[in-house]
């Protein structure tokens, strides 16, 4: 990267490339960058905005991540909760149920993590494990997904007649970009931890996890509790559109003050009539 005193001696375009071409950076990637962190900044200027009005309307706010491993859920809602008051904020990542759990209804250590009066709740991953995940690795009998498959739309029908707003995000990625971020994490001591055997067996299950996953986005995307899918190659472009999606779904005091571009980019994040399968073929 460039030094501030560099910058601050560049006086023309051409000037600035000769010096990259010097230090061997890649401008061109070293502007998206720039624009990227000036992006994010605005975004989450404008969802602290948004916190604010969440809190003051005792409103209730539930965004849940689903998508393939290594999609960026957790990066994205990371950028989510960076600035956010986190006494009417929380991230929701269940690890897998205990014995007790499993003698409960499904919905029930979900609905204890639901968001209380002046809340946003993050969920990487939620109760949809059992509409993907979980039939495809055998995690759960085919009666238990047959049984969740028709009490969903009703249960988030309930929450939407209560109060609760539910957006529902799906991190869609290509297969080989998954692979490529699975050794990079393999590459990386520091990313080990981030990589299971079931990562791996997602590759190898691929297009057993793609016909659960379209089954799972007929039956339960509905006009009260709709599917947003999120392309996700570019990580960047993901969370910034993601952002960009939860501003859009409200209306609060001084919205657009930053001036952040608010504007969805509708060839990266569309609700789910609009999906193509590039991804996926």
């Amino acid at each position: 990267m460039f030094s501030a005193e560099q910058l601050e001696n560049i006086k023309t375009r051409k000037e600035l490339v000769a010096l990259s071409k010097i230090e061997g950076i890649n401008l061109k990637k070293s502007i998206k960058r720039a624009k990227y962190e000036e992006d994010l900044k605005l975004l989450q200027t404008e969802l602290a905005l948004l916190q604010e009005h969440i809190e003051k309307k005792n409103l209730r706010v539930a965004v849940i991540f689903e998508g393939r491993d290594a999609a960026g859920k957790g990066g994205s809602i990371k950028r989510f909760v960076e600035f956010l008051n986190p006494n009417s904020t929380g991230v929701v990542a269940l690890s897998k149920p205990t014995d007790v759990e499993r003698g409960q209804w499904y919905f029930q250590r979900y609905i204890e993590e639901l968001p209380n009066s002046g809340q946003i709740k993050f969920f990487d991953r939620s109760w949809y494990n059992r509409a993907v995940v979980e039939p495809v690795m055998g995690f759960c009998s085919e009666k238990q997904y047959e049984t969740f498959m028709k009490q969903v739309p009703n249960f988030e029908h309930m929450l939407y007649e209560d109060g609760i707003i539910v957006i529902k995000f799906w991190f869609d990625i290509s297969r080989d970009e998954q692979q490529k971020r699975f050794d990079a994490r393999l590459g990386n001591p520091l990313k080990e931890w981030k990589f299971s055997p079931v990562d791996l067996k997602g590759q190898e299950l691929w297009d057993e996890l793609t016909e659960y996953k379209e089954m799972m986005f007929t039956e339960t995307h509905t006009s009260y509790c709709p599917w947003v899918i999120v392309e996700t190659n570019d990580k960047e472009e993901a969370r910034l559109e993601s952002l960009r999606y939860v501003l859009s779904r409200f209306k609060y005091p001084r919205k657009g003050k930053t001036k952040a571009n608010l504007k969805n980019d509708p060839n990266v994040i569309f609700k789910y009539f609009r999906k193509n399968q590039k991804f996926d073929l």
